[in-house]
This record gives structure tokens, C-alpha cells and sequence, in this order.
């Protein structure tokens, strides 16, 4: 292992020792500790990845000096196997639990911007104008996503159909209105009020950005995800967070009917970002997001994306171009 030592004059005691530890511990290092009756010696190999990004009291980092004053114990920085370092820069894969997906061992510093441009512009805002008795109401906001090139656009129902009894009606004429400016108008061609899961079709000459669907059951609480929509008018927001519980019960939220599990994240979503994708780091759909507790901050709640492919696949059976009540 080819290595070289960078050595650092430090005088401050317990405090010191404490950094250090601190910084082993925190870029996955080893420390090496010699006490002898002369001299105290620590030593802390870290990758070299991870060396270029740490700093001290206002020091650029620890490769870029020679000499720092914080204690009595003399550090040495071991830079690790260049091969090794190399693989983890190229994202060697890392086992990261039963069903994950192989990943370098750290996140770039983009990998949340990276994910959301991947994906924007298949985001849409749904702009549905509602008539009363021949006047023109408020406009009701949601958001949606292209997940194919002929236009058909997933999103949450109660954002495009009113139910009277067992039947339901579309609220009015959905402009559809993509990333890059272009408008549409939209068609409800199925939903479904038990799932709040619809879908829009819209027509287009040109070509359609179109946004993968990915899995929600690879996801595990902790992971992290992105929120993108419309919320409050906001075109084009994107927000993230973690997710909080993968199977969280429709039961546990006080809602009655059929019994549904959601997605709980911590991302904020607002009005208008209900039927709007919840995304993962590849830039793939693993939910829809739904609602939000009101009275909370970092309760949101999005339909798994493995449940509504099933849903999908159940309205392309029965046939679009109609409108259901499916139980």
C-alpha cells in the first residue's frame, strides 16, 4: 500500500484528541495510537476522497498545510491505496442491504440537483377551471408527470374529478402546462377516488419528456427522496427529505374506507403538489404524493409507485376513456 505521511503540531490537550477521534469517525478512518514515555503519537489514515474535504478553523484542508497549533499529539494523515481511493472516486459498488441497489460509498454534492433535472421536465402543473352555474370559479391546482410519450400524465384524483354518489365527473377543462413553458389542454380518461389515483392524456405533435417509474419497495426509512410540483402556484418546486415509514397505514391516519398504505417522508409539500412524483436519487418515480398533516411539519404522505403500477395496469385492461369507481 503505497503511503505518505503528513505530520501536524497540535497544543491543546483532551480537546484535540476529541478532533481527532471526531474526524476518524466521521470519514470512516483508522487512528493508530503511540504512547511512549517521550512522546505521544496519533495516527489517522483516511481516504483520500474524503481528506480533500475536510477543514480546520478556517484551514482550506488538511493536505493543504503543513503545521496547525491545536494540542501536544503530533497527527499523521495516511492517504490510503490510490487503487482503492480510485474505485470508491469511479463508485466501486457497496452492498447496501437485502434488495438495495449497488452505490459508491458517499453522495456528490449534486446528487439531489442530478435527480430533479433528471426528471423536471416531465413534471407538469394541472390548472383545472371550474364553472358554477355559468361562472368561472376559482382555479383548483395540482401537479402531475408524463410517464409516456403519448401523453398520458399520472396523477391524484381529487385534483381533476368531483364524486356525486358513485359517479364521477371531471371539475372542468385541465390546462396542462409543462417545464420547458408549452400548454396543453387535458382529458381525464380514468380515476380511481379509492386509490386518489387519475389519469390525464394530453396530444402533442412534438415529442414528450417522459419520467421512469421506479420501485417503492426497494426503499428503506432513512433513504432520500424528492418532492416535485406545484405547490401554491409555485411552478417548478422541488423539495427533499427522508423517508420516515414505508407502510404507513391509512388506519393510523384516522381515515376510513379501504385500507391503504403510504409512503411517510419528511419533504414538504403544500397545496398544489398533491399528484406531483416523490423521486428517488436515480431520478425515478417511487411515489405520489398525496397529503400532509396540517397541523404538523414533516408529515407528508405519498401512494407507493408499486401500488399504483397496479392500478395502471387494471385501468389499461378495463380500457380508458371512461371514468370508474374501481374498489
Amino acid at each position: 500500500m503505497d503511503h505518505f505521511l503528513r505530520k501536524a503540531s497540535f497544543s491543546s490537550g483532551s480537546k484535540s484528541i476529541v478532533r481527532i477521534i471526531a474526524i476518524g469517525a466521521a470519514s470512516a478512518g483508522l487512528l493508530y495510537l503511540n504512547n511512549n514515555p517521550d512522546s505521544t503519537t496519533v495516527k489517522l489514515s483516511i481516504p483520500t476522497i474524503l481528506r480533500e474535504h475536510l477543514a480546520f478553523q478556517g484551514h482550506p484542508s488538511f493536505v493543504s498545510s503543513d503545521h496547525w497549533q491545536f494540542g501536544k499529539f503530533p497527527l499523521f494523515l495516511s492517504r490510503v491505496d490510490p487503487a482503492l481511493a480510485g474505485d470508491v472516486a469511479k463508485g466501486a459498488p457497496v452492498a447496501v442491504g437485502d434488495g438495495g441497489k449497488p452505490s459508491c460509498g458517499c453522495l456528490g454534492r449534486d446528487f439531489i440537483a442530478n435527480a430533479a433535472a433528471k426528471i423536471a421536465p416531465a413534471v407538469v402543473n394541472l390548472s383545472v377551471q371550474q364553472d358554477l352555474n355559468g361562472f368561472t370559479t376559482v382555479r383548483s391546482m395540482c401537479s402531475g408527470t408524463i410517464i409516456d410519450a403519448d401523453g398520458t400524465i399520472l396523477t391524484c384524483a381529487h385534483g381533476v374529478v368531483d364524486s356525486q354518489g358513485r359517479q364521477l365527473t371531471t371539475k372542468g377543462k385541465i390546462d396542462v402546462t409543462l417545464q420547458d413553458g408549452r400548454t396543453f389542454e387535458g382529458t381525464v380518461v380514468n380515476s380511481d377516488l379509492h386509490s386518489d389515483i387519475a389519469i390525464v392524456k394530453i396530444k402533442s405533435k412534438t415529442p414528450l419528456p417522459t419520467a421512469k417509474l421506479g420501485s417503492s419497495s426497494k426503499l428503506r426509512p432513512g433513504d432520500w427522496v424528492i418532492a416535485m410540483g406545484t405547490p401554491l402556484s409555485l411552478q417548478n418546486t422541488v423539495t427533499a427529505g427522508i423517508v420516515s415509514c414505508v407502510d404507513r397505514k391509512s388506519s393510523d391516519l384516522g381515515l376510513g374506507g379501504m385500507r391503504r398504505e403510504y409512503l411517510q417522508t419528511d419533504c414538504a409539500i403544500n397545496a398544489g403538489n398533491s399528484g406531483g412524483p416523490l423521486v428517488n436519487i436515480d431520478g425515478e418515480i417511487v411515489g405520489v404524493n398525496i397529503m400532509k398533516v396540517a397541523a404538523a411539519d414533516g408529515l407528508s404522505f405519498s401512494i407507493p409507485i408499486d401500488s399504483v403500477s397496479k392500478i395502471i395496469e387494471h385501468f389499461k385492461k378495463s380500457g380508458y376513456n371512461y371514468i370508474s369507481l374501481w374498489n
